[in-house]
């Protein structure tokens, strides 16, 4: 007979179980170097993992990155992605110990930190969800997620200039973006830090969380936009995006046009008809 202790491993070895196989059929390796990948729900989770470095990207890393990442946007069960690192660290910035002896000619021929920008093409939601130094690269890479939530210890800066460079993976045009011109200058010329509430306050992060409810907030907020149309969240995160790169006029003809090719969706009628008879909708993500 089978003691409760028992029923209850074998319970959480079965869900290990059921997990591990979702993760193997979204695409995703069965071990990856630097990360974790796995399921929870219909959200991907990829949590950066070289803890004796404090997550700082090398170019191993960004490769597993990217490649769960593309792994989690195939993945038809999968509705949206969290990217998240530890307690002490989302990512201490890029790993200076691989940058350091590289001249001039090997950088520019590979054209270096180009790949990155590949975070920047997954059509599904992405978030960071940040603990500890988001520093350097650490701060861009969160800056190329959709969403960025941050927990009480989280720190965020552009210590570039202390090293005698400047941010290379997009920190000097997202940051202006985030929290303009003034503040931006100062990360960027001083190196200087903020903490997670002047982050918030300037509007670089969405919201602040206790440090023990970071990874559940942020898969929250992931189950709760892959429970929607999948159609319709793309083409709302397109369109949200687009801001960056066209003027009022522009972006509001876009929206307009996007918004009139949603009635064509399958999805659109279902929500509206949902909507009309006071029902659930039953999405058929086309």
């Amino acid at each position: 007979m089978l003691t409760r202790s028992c029923l209850a491993l074998k319970g959480a070895s079965a869900r290990l179980s059921q997990s591990a196989v979702r993760s193997m059929s979204s695409g995703l390796k069965p071990e990856y170097e630097f990360i974790k990948a796995e399921v929870n729900g219909n959200a991907g989770l990829i949590t950066l993992n070289r803890p004796k470095a404090l997550n700082a990207l090398c170019d191993g890393l960004l490769k597993d990155l990217i490649h769960a990442a593309r792994a989690f946007d195939n993945d038809d069960n999968v509705g949206a992605i969290v990217i998240t690192g530890s307690e002490k660290a989302f990512a201490a910035g890029a790993d200076i110990k691989e940058m350091a002896t590289r001249e001039y000619i090997e950088v520019y021929t590979k054209n270096l930190f180009e790949s990155w920008t590949e975070v920047t093409k997954i059509t599904k939601p992405t978030i960071a969800a940040v603990s500890g130094f988001a520093l350097g690269g650490g701060c861009e890479l969160a800056m190329m997620c959709d969403i960025m939530i941050a927990s009480e210890s989280a720190k965020f800066g552009q210590p570039e200039i202390t090293l005698g460079v400047i941010p290379g993976c997009g920190g000097t045009q997202r940051l202006i973006r985030a929290v303009g011109k003034s503040k931006a200058m100062e990360m960027v010329l001083t190196g200087n830090m903020i903490d997670a509430h002047q982050a918030e306050r300037d509007g670089l992060v969405c919201k602040v969380v206790p440090n023990d409810k970071l990874i559940e907030t942020a898969l929250k907020m992931a189950n709760k936009i892959a429970s929607f149309s999948r159609p319709a969240v793309a083409m709302a995160k397109e369109t949200v995006n687009s801001a960056y790169e066209l003027n009022l006029a522009e972006g509001v003809r876009f929206e307009r046009r996007i918004f009139h090719s949603m009635f064509s969706t399958e999805d659109q009628k279902e929500g509206m008809a949902a909507f009309v008879g006071k029902r659930p909708a039953k999405w058929a993500h086309k």
